[in-house]
């Protein structure tokens, strides 16, 4: 009979896998990275979309606790705002809260987020579904409903439609903007592979573009001052009651179908690198990678506790699993930690205060280049997956989102194409929403009727 033989750990091998709990030490310090990591761009979709600040961290942290336990601590991810949803969102605001934008100097609208909270759990609601769905009949049936060509091309539309919005905000001053914009670039480029610096770009951009507007008198030092050092988060229930809370559920959710492939490919990622440190420590595999079903279902929870506190629409942040990589440190215990931690800040009242005094026209520095990154990785998902756009299904999909999208979004009236749908859409269908619904019917009907391709 043959022998097992133990395979020892290489020397110098030093991480953490997602069962392991570190030191105390060790759990806070990974724990804060973690927190600053998310922090930049979770406060900055809570600025452009209005939510409240201190909710949306507390939701972030206490939707990261949730999903980790309904992953069955398997799954080391945190979860964090989404900039897939600002543009529906702000559309829907629009709409039915009409001065939450009329004001700069509005930091909160709460009148709009009880109306897109409906919307962000029926997002969950969809996650959830898709997630069993691929647990029963395997990720290989999705992808034929949702395929690269229209996953990829939703995200491009997603960020180039968010363009006008960006530019309007750096418009307040273009000098603080550009600069803001010029920095960040650079911190994003030159910090890359340097630790933690490197996965802060954001939040040294920001930096740097507050200490300009600063320097020029702009930035409104009264809103600190008049802050709660320690105030509850102004949490609000959704309007599940409202008529028009069916055309919001119907139109944020359907942005789910560009999150989920991110979601997919943030998994996998991570199980290469967590398999390479338990093979490199001498133990067994993880293979997180078969966990796809399972890892939608825990963002789906996230989305269903950021939704009902009055968060901005959460997903697992892809800056947080590079940090893990970085740093080696996937343990679900630190992660959990990190929650914590989140949940903690969002009762700061002085925090929230500092970030609602940064001028628009740094925020929208920041935001032409995180929009435009949005695009961007449509593209290398189209990219990646190896899409062959030679093919005329492929180009007859992609291009009908495309400009579906994104014309519709800057050329139409409230960016709405005027097809009154009763119930759902009596407005019209936002130029996103009627872009999703073309390119999954139109791909349908190139699955049902196959070409010679």
């Amino acid at each position: 009979m043959s022998k097992k033989i133990a395979v020892a750990p290489k020397r110098n091998v030093f991480g953490y896998l997602p069962d392991d709990t570190p030191p105390i030490g060790a759990m806070l310090s990974l724990g804060l990275q973690q927190v600053l990591t998310m922090f930049p761009a979770t406060v900055l979709v809570a600025i452009l979309t209005k939510f409240d600040i201190g909710v949306t961290l507390l939701a972030s942290g206490l939707g990261t606790i949730i999903a980790l336990l309904v992953a069955n601590r398997k799954i080391p991810m945190y979860y964090g705002s989404s900039f897939s949803y600002i543009a529906v969102v702000q559309t829907a605001m629009t709409l039915y809260a009409k001065d939450c934008f009329t004001d700069p100097a509005t930091f909160y609208c709460p009148d709009g987020v009880r109306i897109v909270q409906v919307g962000i759990i029926g997002t969950a609601v969809v996650e959830i579904l898709i997630g069993l769905l691929i647990m029963r009949v395997g990720k290989a049936r999705l992808d034929t409903v949702l395929p690269p060509i229209v996953t990829g091309s939703m995200a491009m539309v997603i960020g180039v439609a968010l363009s006008g919005a960006a530019l309007n905000m750096a418009s307040a001053n273009w000098g603080v903007a550009l600069l803001t914009l010029f920095a960040t670039v650079m911190f994003s480029v030159y910090l890359r592979g340097k630790g933690l610096l490197g996965m802060l770009p954001i939040l040294f951009g920001a930096i740097t573009g507050y200490v300009i507007s600063a320097i020029f008198g702009l930035v409104d030092y009264s809103v600190i001052a008049n802050a709660q050092w320690l105030r509850i988060p102004a949490f609000t229930l959704p309007a599940f009651t409202d008529p028009r809370a069916l055309e919001l559920v119907v139109s944020i959710s359907l942005i789910a179908i560009a999150t989920v492939p991110e979601s997919t490919a943030h998994l996998y990622q991570m199980s290469l690198y967590i398999d390479e440190l338990a093979d490199e420590l001498g133990r067994k595999p993880f293979n997180i990678k078969e966990l796809i079903g399972l890892n939608l279902v825990a963002d789906g929870a996230d989305d269903v506790i950021v939704g009902l506190l009055g968060g901005a629409a959460g997903t697992n942040y892809g800056e947080n699993n590079s940090l893990m990589a970085i740093t080696r440190n996937y343990s679900v215990p630190v992660l959990m930690t990190a929650g914590g931690m989140a949940v903690l800040l969002g009762f700061i009242g002085k925090l929230a205060a500092i970030v609602n005094s940064i001028p628009v026209a740094v925020t929208g520095g920041l935001a032409i280049y995180l929009f435009g990154v949005i695009g961007m990785q449509g593209v290398a998902l189209i990219q990646s997956e190896k899409v062959n756009l030679f093919s005329p299904k492929n180009l007859a999909v992609g291009a009908t989102i495309i400009v579906c999208g994104i014309g519709g979004n800057l050329g139409l009236p409230n960016g709405l194409f005027p097809f009154q749908i009763p119930v759902l859409f009596p407005s019209g269908i936002p130029a996103i929403v009627f872009a999703a619904i073309a390119g999954i019917l139109m791909n349908l009907v190139f699955v049902l009727f196959k070409t010679e391709e």
